[in-house]
């Protein structure tokens, strides 16, 4: 009954593992060999659902013939990365819970299944990803170990695309991730967060090979993958940089700490809200303040007389700029969650349209009307704004504005590198993800924003409502930051950066496809191989 046990307590404890690696708890640190230790269990477990598997084992390492039938073959290699899968995301977003319980006020029982359904549909993609290396690969005796690691590689990124980007995208603690301060992370003004991911998938199925090395295989393969760790690692200081400095600002983030069950309550949060944001507002004497999402938690024309028109004479007549999260629109045209921008000069006031929209928070997806009736959180049907839109020009900056969590769309903030000349210098991203409360959802939140940094070598301000508003530099290190949980002011002379690195380059004008066709292709001529192996 032990060794019947053994693989699916294996694989879930693993992908426990792989949700802590994102951002440890406690720590909030990212555990970069955590991740890719964690995915090899899963590949160790897939090798027993057969008596071999690709040739890349050996006769002491397979337990087929001990599992029962359910748990060999393509059926066991399916199931294995479900509960993988869904013990990782599971363990990645709980914290939702927090949200549907203690602020939605939905039944606890009931938000339990609501997270673990979420995980576990989330987790087919992966366990189909499993499946299909299977039936690629099993009963495939010619096959080499470092050409099935890159099947398994691009199986696993398809997977991890579709998560992102069918129904709406949740790509939340996608594994790249995890690699924000690794020796993987060199790999991120190239590849992007996939490509991160994907490195480490190919690393993952390599790692089991160092088993085999007592017994005169797979030497090459074990050196390669201390070739693919440690170059990177080595190379850290020597990496040619493909940005350039675009001057020094001045800024200053708030934190209001606003309580979330109180955010929107007018005797309440939505007063202290006014005064200490107003205050703050007023008071800044950097040249650009930003105040996160919802700072302002009602339309400019509810807020108290006087008081946006106070606002706007501050800055449009002193030489200073602000961006201040505030709702926009009509019952006509619609509502957007949105930041302003203001300035001395401006014909106009500047904004921005939160393009990306949250499901079940901003927008109802299809047929699930019924959910939300079931909890007392105030949801709105708000309008997308366009993909690109222009940045916020000040002081020889052009400043790129992202709402919460659209920051974990790598690819959509990447349209707006497509003029390398116009493209931004500076990512803002201002977010109020309190609705989580103290929770490592806070820390996942960070490692997004720093693997944006990456990506992109961009400096990334960071002013959030609970935590963490800090001020993260274009190598992806976090420079400056406030105490979650607290109210404050972040003060800090950020640089801009100019130039496109390679990923900000091909993603500008070809998103994920190249991506999606790369892997699509690898499986496609694995196909072809296994058809022309059996006849």
């Amino acid at each position: 009954m032990r060794a019947r046990l053994l693989p699916t307590a294996s694989v879930l404890l693993a992908g426990l593992a792989q949700a802590a690696s994102i951002a440890l708890p406690g720590s909030g640190q990212p555990l970069w060999w955590l991740q890719i230790l964690s995915l090899s269990v899963l590949v160790w477990q897939l090798n027993g659902c057969a008596g071999h598997l690709a040739s890349w084992s050996s006769s002491t390492w397979s337990d087929a013939e001990r599992r029962p039938p359910w748990q060999t073959g393509w059926r066991g290699a399916a199931w294995l990365g479900w509960v993988f899968a869904t013990a990782w995301l599971s363990g990645t977003f709980w914290w939702l819970f927090i949200s549907m319980h203690t602020y939605g006020g939905l039944p606890a029982a009931l938000a339990v299944v609501a997270v673990l359904a979420l995980a576990g549909a989330l987790s087919l993609y992966y366990a189909a990803a499993c499946a299909v290396f299977f039936k690629l690969f099993s009963g495939f005796p010619s096959v080499r170990w470092m050409w099935a690691a890159i099947c398994f590689a691009s199986a696993w990124t398809l997977a991890e695309l579709a998560r992102g980007r069918w129904f709406t995208g949740f790509p939340w603690g996608a594994g790249g991730y995890a690699h924000t301060a690794g020796p993987l992370a060199n790999y991120a003004p190239w590849l992007g967060v996939y490509g991160v991911g994907a490195v480490a998938a190919w690393a993952a199925f390599m790692l089991p090979g160092l088993v085999l090395i007592s017994q005169g295989r797979l030497r090459r393969a074990a050196a390669l993958v201390a070739v693919a760790l440690i170059l990177p690692l080595g190379a850290r200081w020597a990496m040619p940089s493909f940005t350039h400095s675009s001057g020094a600002l001045d800024v200053a983030l708030l934190q209001g700490n606003i309580p979330q069950d109180e955010k929107f309550q007018p005797g309440t949060g939505v007063a202290d809200a006014l005064r200490w944001y107003g205050g703050a507002l007023r008071d800044s004497r950097a040249l650009l303040t930003v105040a996160p999402e919802t700072a302002l938690p009602l339309l400019p024309r509810q807020l108290p007389p006087g008081y946006w028109d106070a606002l706007q004479e501050r800055y449009t007549r002193n030489d200073r700029a602000a961006l201040i999260g505030i709702p926009l629109g009509n019952a006509r045209d619609g509502y957007t969650n949105a930041v302003v921008g203001l300035k001395p000069g401006q014909s106009e006031v500047y904004r921005y349209d939160k393009h990306h929209l949250v499901p079940f928070g901003e927008f109802v997806p299809p047929f699930f009307q019924w959910f939300l009736d079931m909890m007392n959180i105030p949801l709105g049907e708000f309008r997308r704004g366009a993909l690109a839109q222009p940045s916020f020009d000040f002081k020889g900056q052009r400043l790129a504005p992202n709402i919460c969590y659209e920051d974990l769309f790598g690819e959509e903030l990447g349209a707006r590198f497509a003029d390398a000349g116009r493209a931004p210098t500076l990512l803002v991203n201002v977010s109020n993800i309190a609705w989580f409360g103290d929770s490592v959802a806070i820390d996942q939140h960070l490692q997004i924003s720093r693997m944006r940094a990456l990506e992109f070598e961009r400096p990334m301000l960071r002013a959030t409502n609970t935590g963490p508003t800090v001020i993260i530099d274009h190598q992806g290190e976090v420079t400056a930051s406030l105490p979650r949980l607290t109210r404050g002011v972040l003060e800090g002379v950020v640089q801009g950066r100019s130039g496109n690195t390679p990923f900000a380059t091909w993603v500008a004008r070809l998103g994920l496809w190249p991506f999606w066709g790369l892997a699509a292709l690898v499986l496609t001529v694995a196909a072809w191989q296994n058809r022309r192996q059996h006849g």
